[in-house]
């Protein structure tokens, strides 16, 4: 029995050895990990991101840890000229199509929906749903030809289970995880895998690049303490490693934190229960601005401005281990505008 389980976990662990990857998000938080765990299993990697300097710091990074370059591109996913772009330029750059895509890009602005513009919503879709959507299904077609591929779609607890406070980015998880799950019947039988990643929350530090309106400070405390306690949230090199480790083995759907795993049971289970449970939640979340004391509709201020606008020190003590984690993973810093 231990020789064949071993011989296929080597396999499975050198799977990306040579193997052209591309990381979309790259350039931070779990994408940037994710890049780095690739690479570390031998892969070629790319990276694409909207920030040409936070791209240039990614690559660095990934060569310091893992003695490996990694190719840079500049790209924002909302733009379908700049997907195609970068369609091109993967294409004639890496040589030999892609092996890997991984569908990580994504934007959160956290807000009381009377808060929240029209505009935030497209702009969510945009940039989680129909970009991705645009660039798989344009890079698809040549992993298919040689029946051989993975395609992984970092979708997020809000696709299951639309969470208040962040209505755009529920709405655009919930659309890619339609397409996930049902890009990957469609390619049954293809050699081409397609791995569903729900995470919980995570320590990377993307509180510092969140979006926030309604009352920018009293959200950004909330959702800074959430996305950092330990209880609550995952060590994001652990989740990179099980992202990558799923992929090898051409998983189906990964589920990540014991939190997110007992949410998406019971809401199969019970989902009027579980909807409940959100209004509980919403409850306990700032309210909304009466007129002339918060912020006008559509306001989206970055988290590290919002931080700097006053943190209660409860929040910044809750938020210990996500600020860490940002300083690792190449956020940004607390004081940037």
């Amino acid at each position: 029995m231990s020789g064949p389980t071993f011989t296929l976990t080597r396999r499975r662990r050198t799977w990306f050895r040579g193997r052209t990857a591309l990381v979309t998000g790259g350039s931070r938080g779990l994408g940037l990990l994710i890049a780095r765990e690739l690479a570390s299993h031998g892969a070629r990697v790319a990276i694409c991101a909207r920030d040409k300097d936070e791209l240039a710091r990614a690559a660095a990074d990934i060569r310091r840890t893992t003695g490996s370059e990694a190719a840079t591109y500049v790209c924002d996913l909302a733009d379908p000229d700049q997907v195609d772009r970068l369609v091109e330029a993967v294409r004639e750059d890496l040589g030999g199509g892609l092996d890997v895509l991984v569908n990580n890009a994504g934007i959160i602005s956290v807000a009381p929906v009377e808060s929240v513009s029209p505009e935030q919503f497209e702009q969510a879709m945009a940039v989680m749903f129909l970009g991705p959507m645009r660039l798989t299904m344009a890079l698809v077609p040549d992993m298919r030809a040689r029946g051989d591929g993975r395609v992984v779609n970092v979708t997020s607890i809000g696709g299951r289970i639309a969470a208040p406070h962040l209505l755009p980015y529920d709405c655009a998880k919930f659309a890619a995880v339609g397409f996930s799950e049902g890009l990957r019947a469609e390619l049954a039988g293809s050699g081409v895998s397609v791995t569903t990643v729900v995470p919980g929350l995570m320590r990377t530090g993307s509180h510092r690049a969140a979006r926030f309106g309604g009352h920018p400070e009293r959200e950004y405390a909330w959702f800074s303490a959430a996305a950092s306690l330990p209880l609550l949230s995952m060590d994001a090199e652990r989740a990179a490693r099980a992202i990558v480790r799923a992929a090898a083995r051409r998983r189906a759907e990964l589920v990540l934190t014991p939190a997110a795993k007992a949410a998406v049971l019971a809401h199969g289970i019970a989902p009027a229960t579980t909807v409940r449970a959100m209004a509980l939640a919403q409850r306990m979340l700032p309210d909304v601005p009466a007129d002339g004391e918060g912020a006008d509709v559509g306001t989206d201020v970055p988290g590290n401005v919002a931080r700097e606008a006053g943190t209660p020190t409860w929040s910044r003590k809750a938020a210990v281990f996500g600020e860490r984690a940002a300083a690792h993973f190449n956020e940004p810093g607390p004081r940037a505008t």
